[in-house]
């Protein structure tokens, strides 16, 4: 439009801080009083890396000639450099850096990008009846460490940000997965506020301009059924023409958070601490058990924690409730016990008794009470690292045995992997463990111990043989079924199901 009718060729030139880009076809070539031809095919591309002192600081020149060279008219472009950014430890270096590029994108692996997210599981609040993550507000100091770091830079003329906004917003899907703190300016020490979450999609900065804003980000949710892990802020520059306008979006800076899962821990590591229950009843009393294994972790240099009858109410089977994990980002780690939806005496202990600073709590409870044996974690393990046909899983593979191709544990534990890390959970119906493969090694360096019915009815038979057909199981067991190994391996019934299950 500022083009005048017999000018056949122009020339641009800028103030420093302006670099102009000149995008032509190779047929096209400027004169050599650098004057280009007024050709369709020409752009002219201008940007600017540095931030304006002031409004209209930086210009753009354009002369227009005719054919006889004589200059016609000149046209100005007059810019302001602002600069909105939005910036996550994109490079999981532990620190939150600037200049990323493509933020909204997340890849995994070892050379991969994009940030990381913590469920905020744990209890680091003293008297919090939960975890940190069902507080709506920052209690102490040291429930920050576990939420990631997230920083809003907005630089430039006041004049610009008194007349445009800049606005932090979440996507609706995303926003009760996570919620974000902002420290509340001039009080000491700081208070902070929830400005996004499960109630809040949006904050206005209050103080654009005048450099960077720091944020903490919590997960509340793990990845699970229908919840990918992936969820996303962004930062936009919104002119707004009067007061009671929404505005209009000028720019959009957006990172992506990866909330980082459970993950299982093999039997084959080092103990740091071993939870047992003590049972002191009668013929039922394990004191004998307890006394081995207090010599043993001696021996390992691994604390016990002996449950009592009151915490435990008399449930002896710690293992099928409780399972061992943790969460990892590169700022911080730290275990997380897994709550099955077992329910019996140990029912509230995880909660109650392990649930605490950096240590945290997870749990899944399946609608309604379709809840059977086989939803206990005795059921449930992990393989050390291993490679399989080619394929490694540093992390392991899950094993769980299920009723069903797919339950509620199942979902949980499907998305508790990281991308060619830990596998999908195999079906298994038995019991299993892993041992370390120390005297007989194999390419493995384990070997997977599955419990086997025929070897139980060979060891049955023999036993019968040597007259003690009438010995009975579960002896001392209160409300146990108790029946002779004469009856056990008359049983045809049971026989036809142990052979399907071997």
């Amino acid at each position: 439009r500022s083009t005048p009718k017999a000018a056949a060729s122009f020339e641009v030139h800028a103030t420093p801080a302006v670099t102009v880009h000149v995008v032509h076809s190779p047929a096209t070539m400027p004169t050599i009083d650098s004057r280009w031809p007024l050709d369709p095919d020409i752009e002219v591309v201008v940007t600017i890396d540095v931030t304006s002192r002031s409004v209209d600081d930086n210009q753009v020149k354009i002369s227009y000639y005719n054919r006889e060279g004589k200059e016609l008219a000149v046209a100005w472009l007059y810019l302001t450099c602002v600069d909105v950014s939005l910036d996550v430890d994109w490079s999981r270096s532990g620190r939150v850096r600037s200049k990323g590029k493509d933020k909204a994108k997340w890849t995994w692996g070892p050379d991969g990008q994009g940030a990381v997210l913590l469920v905020n599981c744990d209890r680091d609040s003293p008297g919090a009846g939960g975890t940190d993550s069902g507080q709506a507000d920052i209690r102490t100091p040291a429930d920050l460490q576990d939420m990631s770091v997230m920083l809003l830079r907005t630089q430039g003329p006041r004049d610009i940000f008194a007349e445009c906004q800049v606005v932090l917003h979440v996507p609706e899907t995303d926003a009760d997965k996570v919620r974000v703190f902002h420290a509340a300016r001039g009080e000491s020490p700081p208070r902070y506020q929830a400005v996004l979450g499960p109630d809040k999609l949006s904050y206005a900065l209050d103080r654009a301009g005048h450099g960077d804003s720091t944020f903490y980000v919590e997960g509340l949710a793990f990845p699970d059924r229908g919840f990918s892990g992936l969820v996303s802020f962004s930062a936009s520059l919104l002119e707004v023409p009067h007061k009671d306008s929404p505005g209009t979006p000028i720019f959009t800076d957006t990172v992506v958070f990866r909330v980082a899962p459970w993950i299982m821990t093999p039997n084959t590591q080092q103990p740091l601490e071993v939870f047992v229950c003590s049972i002191r009843q009668g013929s039922d009393s394990n004191l004998t058990f307890l006394e081995g294994l207090r010599a043993l972790l001696r021996k390992a240099n691994c604390k016990l924690t002996v449950c009592s009858e009151l915490d435990t109410r008399s449930d002896r089977w710690i293992q099928d409730e409780l399972e061992f994990g943790y969460v990892e980002a590169p700022h911080k780690s730290f275990p997380v016990v897994f709550d099955s939806p077992r329910n019996r005496g140990l029912k509230d202990f995880a909660f109650k008794k392990i649930l605490g600073p950096d240590f945290g709590y997870v749990t899944r409870e399946p609608p309604g009470k379709s809840v059977t044996s086989l939803d206990s974690f005795g059921n449930l393990e992990v393989s050390p690292p291993v490679t399989v046909r080619g394929k490694e899983y540093p992390l392991g593979r899950i094993l769980i045995g299920s009723p069903l191709p797919w339950n509620l544990i199942n979902a949980f534990l499907a998305r508790c992997r990281l991308s060619k890390k830990t596998s999908p959970p195999h079906q298994r119906k038995e019991g299993f463990g892993n041992l370390r493969d120390g005297k007989n090694p194999n390419p493995k360096g384990f070997r997977l111990l599955l419990a086997s019915p025929s070897a139980c009815y060979q060891l049955f038979r023999e036993k019968q043989q040597q007259g003690h057909g009438e010995a009975t199981q579960f002896i001392g067991m209160k409300d146990a079924e108790r029946k002779s190994i004469d009856e056990i391996l008359a049983d045809e019934s049971l026989r036809s199901d142990n052979r399907h299950v071997q």
